[in-house]
């Protein structure tokens, strides 16, 4: 995954969050304060998971915005929050690990797939949710142990 897209700055440890609207609220947050996307983007965000959920099991969400919210979109990034307590996405689906989404143009297809890549694997759920810092994240998205 290129640099530039997850940086430390764009990861949030041991986040506290009440409810699934807070979460995604939080992660667009960090994608507006680093400049990835104009604070509308969020609310698109929030519609987006009124649709579907952004739950992909595996405690991981992947929060990101509708179809029609590319415009909000000024390049692409992620936001990544570790949400060691959980919180319920409903269903009884708890998320630890928030990870959201701006893609500019058709890049978020990579992203998403290599977000999929490192969450596919429990053992590196377990290694995200315990992480105690941004550089071990990084390393993990980088496929460095």
């Amino acid at each position: 995954m290129s640099n530039n897209i997850l940086t430390s700055d764009n990861i949030l440890l041991n986040a506290s969050v009440g409810s699934k609207e807070e979460a995604i609220r939080l992660t667009g947050n960090i994608l507006v304060d680093k400049g990835y996307v104009d604070a509308s983007y969020i609310e698109k965000m929030l519609e987006r998971e009124e649709l579907t959920s952004t739950y992909m099991g595996n405690f991981v969400a992947i929060p990101h915005g509708t179809e029609d919210s590319k415009q909000y979109v000024k390049k692409s990034g992620i936001s990544f929050i570790q949400v060691p307590g959980g919180v319920d996405f409903g269903g009884g689906n708890i998320v630890k690990l928030l990870i959201g989404i701006a893609g500019k143009d058709n890049e978020h297809l990579d992203i998403l797939s290599s977000i999929a890549i490192v969450c596919s694997e429990e053992e590196n759920i377990e290694k995200l949710v315990a992480a105690k810092s941004a550089d071990e994240i990084l390393a993990i998205f980088e496929g460095v142990n």
